[in-house]
């Protein structure tokens, strides 16, 4: 099967709505029709010696009968399950069973009786859906070991001359044959009557073809080199890259028009159908390596990305790419007449080698140029490799390896083997170049949406797009290198049902129906809650922290039930996971006792409010503002601007000082010392004007002075007052003590300060050596 069939073949398995395409709907599998079916597989298995096409064929039919199989078990089970809620409607059945009226008894029994004949056909279905299962496997595995055994199999040198003329042979016989069949129709088509008509129709074709193939090019490098700067803006590298798909598209279009005008003329016959329906793909496989060379050797390094090669090794890029286009189709097109005509392996030994000699050779080159791309991008990063290039390095080795190992297949006579190791690693690398274009393709319309230029290559929007770019190749790939597309088929059909864990079946569609039902409920959850923060909750009168406190338990509610919604509409049985649940208390209970803990003590600081967001309170000799109270941990933001996470369970069980709890008033309290002497009395009075001037100062209840007592060098007194704003107290107090500096200045009034009495008990020690007593000294 040639490659441009399992492409389409493989992009309809994936196009089909299910794996199994379409069947009568409600009518019941013929088992009899099914047995013949089954004993012709059997004994094709058996006998191994149908052909690839025929054990296709046969393949089709296995698959057809499993989903009629499949569609009688869905059917079946959704009458079972209406009846079994029929049942569940009756109640159990009562002890003993005399005492049930008559009528629900006879219901109950005809209920019984038809659930029973109902699962009938579940059990046979089941049974031929194993057997089918098992044949479809057997001939999987058979044409694998074919696959593997044709790749083993060593056939003719291509350096043995003795082969040659066996190569030409056949490549003659196949050309002159399709002469004969076009010969034979001109001669037909000359006496018949629309033959004018039909010939002019095919030269208004292949003179717009003519027009396309000749002239596409260079309209498409015209409109670039209008485009195209040194320094390209994010949407002028969009349009670049757009207009640059005309070097595909436009003679892509003019060799389907030359298909069409040939298909005119009426005048080929069954080889030409054959090369004609392979031209347009071998065209493809042609114009796309070129399209990349261009994109990624000739231009501009802010375009391709290709700095660091010398202009030298991208014309060498450059020409590569065309030769690479040109090996690859032309391949294509051998392949295909040598599958028509049957070719000896001797004479496509002969005829291939050039072909797969001439990929080596550019393999090795490719090599070495992403080589050479390498270390100059490690030069220009201080010689730091950088993680990828380790990686692009390695791909080159295997890569360079590949090529020689190919063509020394190819003259030791494995000839297939060969071609199905040279060409899919040519065909890898081109796939490869494409997804990286992609990537910066998704990158430069993130730049282009957002208008972040810094970094584009590390947002996450591009790295996920061109993951997703990535999956949805592996297919491509998994073909490129040889898997058959019925087998993915078959992978992507296991892949759509799912695997079961326990009781549970999860499958790919499941889990989308969760994520998108959970994000929708997710985001509906996070509208309501910013509907209440800034529309409801700030006309009403609850203050700041029960607003908070009123949001975050929508939130916590918003977000459950949008998972148990989530998972209920995915079909999972929430009885399972509570089975499971109840099965992992006993962990939680030992391993995640205090993650529980926090969690609980966070639900109750939400419903009591001992604290709130906003609240000076402390905790453990941390002292600050609630920022933040969530499931696990309660964030404080201290005087010096720094986060400190309590865990909820301290706030709950330990000893936590709150300073405006309810309200904002609090007390402050001011010492002041004086030096003996002063008069109390007007220290008193110089206090309370200086509290009662204080604009955050409370009248009711007004301040007050106290005379705490005697110090050692003062006399202590005390401003007591109540604020209307806690907040402010270092502020009050520092403003105050301004105040009382100013005041006492213009009173007169000493400031204290440490002052001590020292008494000699024996001065005379202190007289020098010698020197006479004074009068009146001893």
């Amino acid at each position: 099967m040639s490659f441009l069939r399992c492409l389409l073949l493989l992009g309809l398995l994936l196009l089909v709505p299910g794996p199994f395409g379409a069947w009568a709907q409600g009518a019941a599998p013929d088992y009899d029709q099914w047995r013949r079916v089954a004993t012709r597989a059997e004994e094709a298995i058996g006998a191994g010696r149908a052909s690839e096409a025929a054990m296709d064929a046969l393949r089709k039919q296995l698959v057809t009968w499993r989903g009629q199989f499949v569609e009688a078990q869905s059917q079946a089970r959704i009458s079972i399950d209406s009846l079994k809620t029929r049942l569940e409607r009756l109640g159990p059945e009562p002890e003993p069973p005399a005492s049930e009226p008559e009528d629900i008894s006879r219901l109950r029994r005809e209920l019984n009786e038809t659930l029973a004949q109902t699962r009938s056909p579940i059990v046979k279905a089941e049974i031929a859906q194993a057997e089918v299962d098992k044949l479809i496997e057997g001939l999987d595995k058979m044409l694998r070991e074919r696959q593997t055994s044709a790749l083993l199999q060593r056939g003719a040198s291509p350096l043995n001359p003795g082969h040659w003329l066996a190569g030409l042979y056949d490549l003659r016989r196949s050309l002159t044959h399709l002469g004969t069949e076009i010969g034979t129709a001109w001669a037909y088509e000359r006496r018949a009557e629309g033959f004018a008509q039909n010939l002019a129709r095919s030269g208004a074709l292949v003179a717009l073809a003519l027009v396309l193939l000749l002239r596409g090019g260079t309209w498409t490098g015209r409109l670039l080199a209008a485009v195209q700067r040194d320094a390209m803006s994010p949407v002028r590298w969009l349009v670049a890259f757009c207009l640059s798909l005309g070097y595909v598209l436009l003679p892509l279009a003019g060799v389907y028009l030359l298909v069409e005008a040939a298909y005119a003329t009426d005048l080929a016959g069954l080889r030409g159908d054959r090369i004609l329906s392979a031209l347009p793909f071998a065209a493809f496989l042609l114009l796309m390596p070129i399209w990349i060379g261009r994109r990624v050797f000739s231009a501009p390094p802010a375009i391709a990305g290709s700095a660091g090669l010398a202009p030298s090794d991208q014309a060498r890029g450059l020409g590569a790419s065309v030769l690479v286009g040109l090996t690859l189709a032309s391949h294509h097109l051998v392949d295909t007449i040598a599958r028509f005509d049957n070719w000896a392996p001797e004479a496509r030994a002969v005829v291939v080698f050039p072909l797969i000699l001439a990929g080596a050779v550019l393999m090795l080159l490719f090599a070495r140029l992403f080589h050479r791309h390498a270390k100059a991008h490690a030069a220009q990063d201080g010689n730091e490799a950088r993680y990828y290039d380790q990686i692009q390095t390695l791909f080159m080795r295997l890569y360079q390896l590949a090529a020689v190992a190919g063509v020394l297949l190819a003259l030791l006579g494995y000839t297939r083997a060969s071609e199905a190791l040279v060409f899919p690693a040519i065909y890898t690398l081109q796939v490869v170049a494409f997804l990286t274009l992609l990537h910066r393709l998704y990158a430069t319309l993130f730049v282009a949406a957002s208008g972040e230029q810094p970094e584009r290559d590390a947002a996450l929007w591009p790295l996920g797009l061109s993951f997703v770019s990535v999956l949805a190749a592996v297919p491509l790939f998994l073909v490129i290198w040889g898997m058959r597309p019925q087998e993915i088929g078959q992978l992507y059909a296991q892949f759509l049902a799912g695997f079961r864990v326990g009781e549970i079946t999860v499958s790919p569609t499941q889990i989308i129906v969760f994520v998108a039902v959970f994000v929708i409920g997710y985001a509906l959850t996070r509208m309501t809650q910013s509907f209440l923060r800034n529309t409801f909750l700030p006309r009403t009168r609850l203050d700041i922290g029960g607003q908070n406190a009123v949001a975050s338990g929508v939130g916590y509610v918003g977000i459950t039930v949008a998972a148990m919604v989530a998972l209920n509409n995915t079909g999972i049985d929430l009885g399972s996971i509570a089975l499971v649940a109840s099965a992992l208390s006993i962990g939680i209970g030992f391993g995640l006792q205090t993650i529980v803990s926090n969690f609980v003590s966070g639900i109750i600081l939400l419903i009591e409010r001992p604290i709130a967001e906003g609240d000076w309170i402390e905790v453990n000799g941390q002292t600050g503002y609630v920022r933040d109270i969530s499931v696990r941990s309660t964030r404080i933001e201290t005087f010096d601007r720094t986060d400190v996470i309590v865990p909820n369970s301290d706030l709950v069980a330990g000893t936590v000082v709150n300073f405006t709890r309810g309200n904002t008033v609090g007390r402050v309290i001011v010492p002041v010392g004086v030096a003996y002497g002063t008069d109390p009395r007007l220290v008193e009075r110089i206090l309370l004007e200086v509290a009662n001037a204080h604009p955050m100062v409370l009248a009711h209840p007004g301040p007050n002075v106290v005379f705490r007592g005697f110090g050692a060098s003062s006399l202590d007194f005390e401003i007591r007052a109540i604020l209307r704003d806690v907040n402010f107290v270092m502020s009050v107090r520092s403003e105050m003590n301004y105040d009382i500096v100013a005041r006492f200045a213009e009173a007169g009034i000493e400031m204290p300060f440490p002052q001590q009495d020292v008494w000699l008990r024996n001065p005379e020690t202190l007289r020098p050596i010698g020197q006479p007593a004074a009068d009146g000294e001893e």
